[in-house]
C-alpha cells in the first residue's frame, strides 16, 4: 500500500467510524424515513452538507496550523491536564 494511500485509508476511517450513529446520520435517517421526501434527495443534501463541512474544517486546520506551530502543543495539553486534574481534587474536597 503506498503512503498516500495509507493516508487516505486512515482518514477514510477515522471519519467514517466517528460519522456513524451521530447525530447528522440520525437526522438523516429522520428525512428518509419521513417517506416526504425522495431519499435521493436526501442522499444528494446529506452528502453536499457533509462535503461542506468538511471543507469548512479542512480550511480551518489549514489556517490554525500555520499559528499553532509556534505554539508548543505538548506543553499546552499537559497543562490542561494538570489544571483539569487540580480542579477534579479541588471538587472532591469541596463536596462537590
Amino acid at each position: 500500500m503506498t503512503q498516500a494511500l495509507a493516508a487516505v485509508a486512515a482518514v477514510f476511517v477515522t471519519v467514517f467510524l466517528a460519522e456513524l450513529g451521530d447525530k447528522t446520520q440520525l437526522a438523516t435517517v429522520l428525512f428518509a424515513a419521513d417517506g416526504q421526501r425522495s431519499p435521493w434527495l436526501v442522499f444528494v443534501a446529506a452528502a453536499a452538507a457533509l462535503v461542506l463541512s468538511t471543507a469548512i474544517a479542512v480550511a480551518a486546520g489549514v489556517a490554525a496550523e500555520r499559528y499553532l506551530t509556534a505554539i508548543p502543543l505538548k506543553l499546552l495539553a499537559g497543562i490542561g491536564f494538570i489544571l483539569i486534574g487540580g480542579w477534579t481534587v479541588w471538587s472532591h474536597f469541596a463536596g462537590r
